[in-house]
């Protein structure tokens, strides 16, 4: 039986491939494991039917038989867990990959996070202009570490895994800014990820969604 993900019906990203279920298309497509997508609405979303799969009403889920999850790093590790390709057979390496797999949730996208919000949310705020530049900083900030954590390597810990998964979506939706430009290494590692046929496939399902949802 294929898990089944959900997806916005109408996607907000306007098919860049920023939505989280994204994240989630793209293990699976990486482990080779076939799922299948039930699109929701933003009002679905905050039915009962939806609540009972994820109680903060939002996207993506995660059914196989009768596991339920949400949360895009549980949904994650869960199939880097059952299937090889995302996590590293030694021990050690396996750890590192899934520390990677926190930081990028934990400590690299709460700033970038804030950067989206003072852009389009707060932008019209007389305040907002004071504010943007100490946001900016602090993603500057993270991505200096990062940046000097990466050095040359292709990977950020040896070969591609769950970490660099979880790590380039969360530095694509800094493209818009152009921040992630200024780090030349970043950029690169970005592309890298990108050009992975996985990713690449992942992308073209939910760019479909969007363009069909767009025509409707």
């Amino acid at each position: 039986m294929s898990p089944i993900i959900t997806a916005f019906e109408r996607s907000p990203d306007g098919g860049k491939g920023l939505a989280r279920d994204m994240r989630v298309r793209w293990a699976l497509e990486e482990v080779g494991q076939p799922y299948e997508v039930r699109l929701v609405s933003f009002s679905a979303m905050k039915e009962p039917a939806h609540l009972a799969l994820h109680p903060f009403g939002q996207i993506p889920t995660y059914e196989e038989g009768d596991l339920a999850l949400f949360e895009t790093g549980a949904i994650i590790l869960h199939i880097a867990e059952r299937h090889p390709g995302l996590l590293p057979k030694d021990a050690n390496a396996r750890a590192r990959a899934i520390m990677w797999m926190f930081a990028a949730l934990n400590t690299v996208e709460p700033p970038i996070l804030d950067l989206a919000i003072a852009l389009i949310v707060e932008r019209g705020e007389p305040w907002a202009k004071d504010r943007l530049p100490l946001v900016m900083d602090r993603v500057r900030t993270r991505l200096s570490e990062l940046s000097h954590c990466l050095g040359d390597a292709e990977w950020l810990d040896g070969a591609f895994s769950a970490g660099d998964l979880m790590m380039v979506s969360v530095l694509l939706r800094l493209r818009p800014s152009g921040l992630l430009d200024e780090f030349p290494n970043l950029a690169a590692y970005v592309a890298r990820g990108e050009a992975r046929p996985a990713y690449e496939r992942a992308f073209a399902a939910q760019r479909a969604v969007f363009t069909v949802s767009s025509v409707g």
